[in-house]
């Protein structure tokens, strides 16, 4: 009898670690809570040149706190850009000269939307655009431009290092 009991905690234990586990995978992929229902939320949209590895259900920050997510990325068949679909909550209001940029959490971290509020006194509404925007700083072309300019800087101060040790005849 106290084999069957100590058997059973040992069950109960591992049932509850892989609902633990369950439970986390889908907060960290960007799910909902399982109990509450999706906040209401209206949709604005945002054209970006680059978006670098911005996903979709990245998150939407005003001031660190997140406002919202990002509901979709297509391709704008006219101009190529990237189109970003940004769902928020509709307790927060923007103006609409609210700024979007890509940012990074850290220096390799996640890609997520941040907001600056505006100035203007008319809040933006369901399928409004948001028109001052800001691509994502992409750092492999960062990497690229500094190479770039360490090369060409090398070669402009061996270029003059050979100028200046010509041996003049006398």
């Amino acid at each position: 009898m106290k084999k069957n009991g100590l058997e059973m905690m040992v069950g109960l234990f591992v049932a509850l670690g892989l609902a633990a586990v369950v439970f986390l995978s889908f907060r960290v992929a960007g799910g909902g809570s399982f109990l509450g229902g999706a906040q209401p939320t209206y949709t604005v949209y945002a054209s970006f040149s680059d978006i670098g590895g911005l996903k979709v259900k990245a998150p939407v920050k005003a001031a660190g706190v997140v406002v919202g997510r990002v509901g979709k990325i297509e391709l704008d068949s006219q101009s190529y850009w990237a189109r970003v679909t940004l769902n928020l909550d509709q307790q927060y209001h923007f103006s609409t000269d609210v700024s979007a940029q890509i940012l990074t959490s850290g220096l390799l971290g996640e890609q997520y939307i941040g907001l600056m509020q505006g100035g203007d006194p008319d809040d933006l509404a369901n399928g409004d655009t948001i028109t001052i925007t800001s691509s994502a700083l992409v750092l492999e072309q960062l990497i690229g431009k500094f190479m770039t300019n360490f090369a060409e800087g090398n070669a402009h101060s061996k270029a003059a290092s050979d100028a200046s040790e010509t041996p003049s005849t006398p």
